[in-house]
């Protein structure tokens, strides 16, 4: 019984790691902003709402996001996944994942760093 329950751990252990390899390898498709709802983080297939604060654009998705936008400074940044700085999000070259999430990146040589690292 327990050689069965080492195994079945095992290989639990081996499919896990598996699939996060495969997702840490996932390619970022370059999106426009304007497809993406900036509070959940998410590409859509058309235009979300544009949200004007300060003289940049923001985008959600819904009327509670364009207030959470107009009204929350920290939604309004990231945090770009090569470099570690902060990100306006109104200024970010932003990549999406396969699954529809994003990351926002401070410039294209941070956003050219993350598909290098990824790809190899």
């Amino acid at each position: 019984m327990p050689t069965r329950r080492i195994f079945l751990t095992t290989t639990l252990a081996l499919a896990a790691l598996a699939l996060a390899r495969h997702a840490l390898a996932e390619p970022l498709q370059r999106v426009e902003p304007k497809r993406v709802c900036m509070v959940n983080n998410t590409l859509f297939d058309k235009d979300q709402i544009p949200v004007a604060v300060q003289g940049k654009t923001y985008f959600g998705c819904c009327e509670m996001c364009k207030g959470r936008l107009a009204e929350d400074a920290a939604i309004r940044t990231s945090t770009d996944p090569v470099s570690g700085k902060p990100v306006d999000k109104a200024k970010a070259v932003i990549g999406a994942k396969p699954d529809g999430k994003v990351l926002y990146f401070e410039s294209e040589k941070t956003f050219a760093a993350y598909q290098k690292q990824k790809s190899s």
